[in-house]
């Protein structure tokens, strides 16, 4: 089998770094890592959503607290629908669930 002569480069797949390979002794001579953005762009900018987050996390947690408040009433309403609704025709048979159909 016939060997190129001279190196060639290879992308790494994993960690994107640029690979110098000599073809004759099948080893990695050169290893150049890619270059990575920093995390942070600006840090002003970062700590104001930060602190946006603390906000809208509270909101959601003022929303759902309000609906499990409104929950037991809204539960409450449900059965004392049905409960007519059964009252009124005793004779029909109750609505069928999924456990029935096995």
């Amino acid at each position: 089998m016939a060997k190129a002569k001279g190196m060639f480069e290879v992308k790494c797949p994993c960690c994107h770094a640029d690979l110098k390979v000599d073809p004759e002794t099948q080893a990695v001579i050169t290893f150049q890592e890619a270059v990575k953005p920093p995390p942070i762009e600006d840090l002003a900018a970062a700590v104001q959503r930060l602190k946006g987050d603390a906000g809208r996390r509270e909101e959601a947690f003022q929303k759902s607290f309000e609906a499990e408040k409104k929950s037991s009433q809204v539960l409450s309403k449900k059965f004392d629908e049905l409960l007519k609704k059964a009252k009124e025709s005793p004779l029909e048979p109750p609505p069928r669930r999924d456990i029935d159909l096995d």
